[in-house]
């Protein structure tokens, strides 16, 4: 008896607080539900992507190139970065494709200049990274930069999040081409926003010449006016948080330009930023509001934004529901910056390392050219597979100039054998990923400056046919047909040619066999009715004449077919 009546005090505390929670939130004009979604729904995306551009860096296939974080970490510095580059060249990297230098963290100083621009570490980087990436592009080389969304990288060193246009514009001007960016350190912009008492538009240094309150606004889902006594109106905006609803306006403007837009609001307490998402004739800006414990009742907040001459549609939102919903508008805020950034310059391509938590593979090309799929790769067998395993599963959602990236390659690092190495190209080119090194390639180079055509690794990554396979022009990466301990996956190719691999996960030696009249009923394909099939194994060169493909696949090994279904080869 005892131990029921703790349990129904502790039930009935558990109630009672429950709903000093509910009728406070509702009272702050938040939506006490909308809020509980994030909760249950914390690594799903709400937000709908198809309301936002696209980032459009043109890219016609796969980057290929090098990145020094798998191999030399933080141990990074200006000679370094040119030796690689002599190597990418008398290796025949460069000529088979490979033409990205990347400098992962540990670039930059950990010093802003006084404008607040990102630059290189003095000591390590004494030219300047401008001047270095000037010696690349000299080599007929691209260079890559790398920073954080966060307030921080992973190595402790200034990082983008809050510093975007500043950023972006910075490794523009530098002339940087590729940007890796990370999610060390992220602080998730918040669903939260308080109530709105107006939104004033004025010209810089002017007074305002529209003052809009929540009597102007036009609401849809829950939001709507509410009062309250704190502010001078009487009233305000809410339910906007959450994705609860939104408020709209119709603001007239004699000439088009750049205007403040003075956002009053009532403060409450908050441990994290505020956030609100103004779209202006379909153009998206922001507002962040400061956490506060101020004791004035009521505050501001200013963005600059963009008004065409004549009638503007503001919509007023905060579609933040949970931390995937946050990624998504971190990442697109500085997709849009890079677009800004890169107007009459070099396109720089985007590489969303967010590793895969919040399902970027949904949302990453709006934001950017190629997204992580899974958390970092390590030179062992079990994260080569597993990798493979989850990013199999994504081939719907790549497309020309979007890729799943399921990081970069340590093909010849650690203790992989031969066939495992192998094997991890294969399957990346099948995927349709990104092919950035990740060893010492300075490996590659003879003492007396010529390749090293009897290295191994050199050999695998170099092999003309699975490069052309990865950056096939129709980028769909390879599905699953076949799962077992021999795993047969394909990928439809350009000109109606198939790539096929066996892929034995395992250990020992394993038969397999497959008929590719099994592909003609799979519409990812596209195949005719055909009698005969000419397939030619990648590795090899073995050539055979048939639609039963029968084969031995050595441990943790592949064997990788191209197919034609017309009589040439």
């Amino acid at each position: 008896m005892i131990a029921l009546l703790i349990i129904l005090s502790f039930l009935g505390l558990c109630l009672c607080a429950f709903l000093i929670w509910f009728f406070v939130t509702r009272a702050r004009g938040v939506c006490p539900f909308c809020a509980m979604k994030k909760i249950f729904i914390p690594r799903k995306i709400t937000i709908h992507p198809s309301d936002f551009e696209d980032y459009a860096a043109p890219v016609q296939k796969p980057v290929m190139g090098w990145s020094s974080w798998n191999t030399f970490r933080q141990n990074i510095n200006e000679e370094l970065i040119l030796e690689t580059a002599r190597a990418m060249e008398l290796s025949g990297l460069a000529a088979a494709g490979y033409e990205y230098i990347n400098l992962d963290d540990c670039w930059q100083s950990s010093l802003r200049d006084e404008s607040g621009k990102l630059q290189g570490d003095f000591s390590n980087f004494p030219s300047g990274i401008p001047a270095l990436i000037a010696r690349l592009n000299a080599r007929g080389l691209k260079a890559g930069l790398y920073t954080s969304n966060g307030s921080l990288t992973c190595e402790d060193l200034p990082a983008s999040l809050g510093r975007e246009a500043t950023d972006a514009a910075t490794i523009a001007q530098w002339g940087a081409e590729f940007f890796k960016y990370d999610f060390c350190h992220n602080s998730p912009d918040s669903g939260f926003t308080p109530p709105i008492e107006a939104l004033d538009f004025s010209a810089p240094g002017e007074k305002p010449f529209a003052c809009l309150g929540a009597a102007d606004a036009r609401y849809s889902g829950m939001a709507r006016s509410i009062a309250d006594a704190k502010l001078p109106a009487g009233n305000a905006i809410g339910f906007l948080s959450y994705g609860a609803g939104k408020a709209s306006f119709t603001v007239h403007c004699e000439k088009a330009g750049e205007y403040v837009l003075t956002v009053r609001y009532r403060k409450l307490r908050s441990r994290k930023n505020p956030y609100l998402l103004v779209r202006i004739n379909g153009k998206i800006f922001e507002v962040f509001f400061p956490a506060t414990k101020a004791p004035s009742p009521t505050g501001r907040a200013q963005a600059i934004v963009e008004l065409q001459a004549g009638e503007n549609e503001i919509e007023l939102s905060n579609p933040i529901r949970n931390r995937s919903d946050a990624a998504f508008l971190q990442y697109a805020r500085m997709g849009r910056a890079l677009q800004t950034a890169t107007r009459g310059k070099k396109p720089i391509v985007f590489s969303i390392c967010e590793w895969g938590f919040h399902r970027p593979y949904l949302w990453g090309k709006k934001a950017g050219n190629m997204w992580r799929t899974t958390p970092d790769i390590f030179a062992r067998w079990v994260s080569i597979r597993a990798i493979y395993a989850h990013t199999i599963k994504l081939w719907r959602y790549a497309s020309p100039g979007h890729y799943n990236d399921p990081d970069m390659l340590e093909v010849g690092n650690g203790t992989l054998s031969d066939e495992e190495n192998k094997a991890h190209f294969s399957l990346w080119c099948m995927m349709a990923a990104p092919l950035v090194l990740g060893n010492d390639i300075r490996r590659f180079v003879k003492p007396d400056g010529t390749a090293d055509t009897d290295n191994r690794t050199l050999q695998i990554v170099t092999n003309k046919a699975l490069i052309a396979i990865d950056g096939d022009p129709l980028a769909k990466p390879a599905k699953r047909i076949k799962r077992g301990a021999v795993d047969v996956i394909a990928r439809p190719l350009e000109g109606g040619d198939i790539a096929l691999c066996f892929f034995n996960k395992y250990g020992g030696e394993k038969a397999a066999r497959f008929d590719l009249n099994r592909l003609i009923d799979d519409a990812y394909f596209d195949l005719q009715q055909s009698s005969t099939f000419h397939s030619r194994e990648l590795w090899t060169g073995e050539e055979s004449t048939g639609h039963l493909l029968r084969v031995r696949v050595p441990r943790h090994g592949v064997k990788v077919f191209r197919i034609r279904t017309h009589s040439a080869l």
